[in-house]
């Protein structure tokens, strides 16, 4: 815990010391020692690490622990939507009351649910919260508004404002309301309903004007437009022609995106470095039409499109600063792509590469890559390859001292088995700053040895900074989080049913494109 450096000293010195007892037995000076006589810094700290729900059930106990509970210190990060994670609040009239009480100056983030989302309470914010920079407003499960024709404030300080839309609830009443409000706004994130939506949807309703609230938020700096069926390439021409400050823009899933305007957003953007479109509609011939060797552009996901071989090449050979690709499950990422990235000598600043489920390439093409370029990688990601085995990873592991993060094997089950004693012996000996591993290969296929313990041990020991370690349920799984649990590390091994690992990690922008 981050106590001050005098209580840990206090503590250092008092357990150092030793005195007897009247039966003459040698006693700790914490032998009466209670939780009741920790200062109140102290305790406060120890809450600091509870979830609101916990330090709510806290506040029962006593009346002291009840006024750390309360302490505004704690909950300058409040979410209340209570489905993910958060704390369930009853009525308008409990809220209104935790804002004035509990929240005040010190609040700086707030989740909101639909029916928490009312006039009176984003009056009671503004007034109340003058320190609120972070807001998420969740409409998703709307059916009908409440009525804000009589909203007079909002939080005017707001540099983050998510909104989880509607499906089917036009939201340009409340939007109309907040305009004059959110100027000095610089992450947007409009987060649509891409999961919820059937093959076979009836009609698609613009359900938030894009071109209307573009003019409302000239300083953006992060546009994440995540999953929205009804965007298309005119509201990222929107955009770009009144954000000029545009650094980071995130377009995945909204699959009506094609990159028609793709020329004119690098063209304002000069600012731009990151461009996410996994899962767009992107065609060939609008990429190449893109000047890319004079953009700034360093991070690009264009996973899962229908881009050609002779658009990628294109494009590789021209991006000239590129320092994170990732480009998956493409038909049109093969050998010749690779080669010719190489000669044009443009992945030279590369840290990150994702090319998950790109069957059209081939070992030897990735081993002559690696072997010019492993040794600058802090992500690689090459999973969902039935030809890509632990004979690879083993031959390049070697090359690979900077990684921080990696993703190898596939869930189909194959003909040959992977010796995971050697490869996790190979990762822990060559991989010192690993901090996230995913290993996707499907239980039946994992050969390991009754010595299986001491590979593990070596990469848990050298390892240090590992973080995350991902593993598909089975005998295997249960070994290596035992194996974690005995060290005291007991969160670094999960299954690959509740977790997956990403090279988003290592994304500039990482942080501001968090949502939910």
């Amino acid at each position: 815990m981050d106590l001050s450096t005098d209580v840990w000293g206090q503590l250092a010195l008092e357990a150092s010391q030793v005195y007897l007892g009247e039966d003459g037995k040698v006693r700790s000076p914490f032998a009466n020692t209670t939780i009741e006589k920790l200062p109140d810094k102290v305790l406060l700290n120890i809450f600091s690490y509870l979830t609101h729900r916990e330090i709510c059930r806290m506040a029962t106990v006593c009346k002291r622990w009840r006024m750390v509970a309360y302490d505004t210190r704690l909950w300058t990060h409040v979410s209340l939507r209570p489905e993910i994670s958060g704390l369930h609040v009853g009525s308008l009239e409990s809220l209104l009351a935790l804002i004035s009480i509990r929240f005040g100056p010190s609040l700086r983030y707030i989740e909101l649910p639909i029916e928490l989302i009312t006039h009176t309470v984003l009056h009671e914010l503004a007034a109340k919260c003058p320190n609120l920079t972070h807001m998420l407003l969740d409409f998703s499960t709307a059916m009908q508004l409440h009525d804000f024709s009589e909203m007079q404030a909002f939080p005017t300080k707001l540099r983050y404002l998510c909104i989880c839309l509607s499906e089917v609830i036009f939201m340009e009443g409340f939007m109309r309301k907040i305009y004059n409000f959110i100027n000095g706004l610089e992450i947007l994130h409009l987060i649509g309903t891409y999961e919820k939506i059937e093959e076979e949807e009836e009609e698609i309703y613009e359900v938030i004007n894009v071109h209307k609230l573009k003019s409302a938020t000239p300083n953006l700096r992060v546009i994440n437009l995540y999953g929205i069926n009804f965007v298309d390439d005119s509201h990222i021409d929107a955009f770009s022609s009144n954000c000029i400050q545009l650094e980071c823009l995130a377009v995945n899933f909204c699959n009506k995106v094609t990159g028609s305007t793709m020329k004119t957003l690098f063209q304002r953007s000069r600012r731009l470095t990151c461009l996410l479109m996994n899962g767009c509609s992107l065609q060939s011939e609008y990429v190449m039409q893109v000047e890319w060797e004079k953009s700034s552009i360093q991070e690009l996901d264009v996973t899962a499109t229908d881009l050609s071989t002779e658009c990628l090449i294109d494009m590789l050979s021209r991006i000239q600063n590129l320092r994170f690709l990732s480009a998956g499950q493409i038909n049109g990422f093969n050998d010749s792509v690779l080669k010719a990235w190489v000669e044009a000598g443009t992945a030279r600043n590369l840290v990150a590469l994702d090319v998950d489920s790109s069957d059209s390439l081939s070992d030897e093409a990735l081993h002559r890559f690696l072997s010019r370029h492993g040794g600058q990688l802090h992500g690689l990601v090459l999973s969902g390859m039935p030809h890509i085995t632990d004979q690879l990873w083993q031959s390049v592991l070697q090359l690979l001292v900077n990684a921080k993060i990696l993703i190898m094997g596939t869930q189909e089950r194959l003909g040959v088995n992977i010796h995971v004693d050697q490869l996790m012996d190979g990762i822990a000996n060559s991989c010192p700053n690993l901090e996230r591993l995913e290993l996707r290969w499907d239980p039946e296929n994992l050969r390991f040895s009754d010595k299986s313990q001491k590979a593990i041990d070596i990469l848990r020991v050298k390892c240090l900074k590992l973080k995350c370690l991902v593993l598909s349920d089975g005998r295997y799984y249960e070994i290596v989080k035992a194996n974690f649990e005995r060290a005291d590390r007991t969160t670094v091994v999960r299954t690959s049913t509740n977790c997956r690992v990403s090279n988003y990690y290592l994304l500039s922008n990482y942080k501001d494109l968090i949502f939910n």
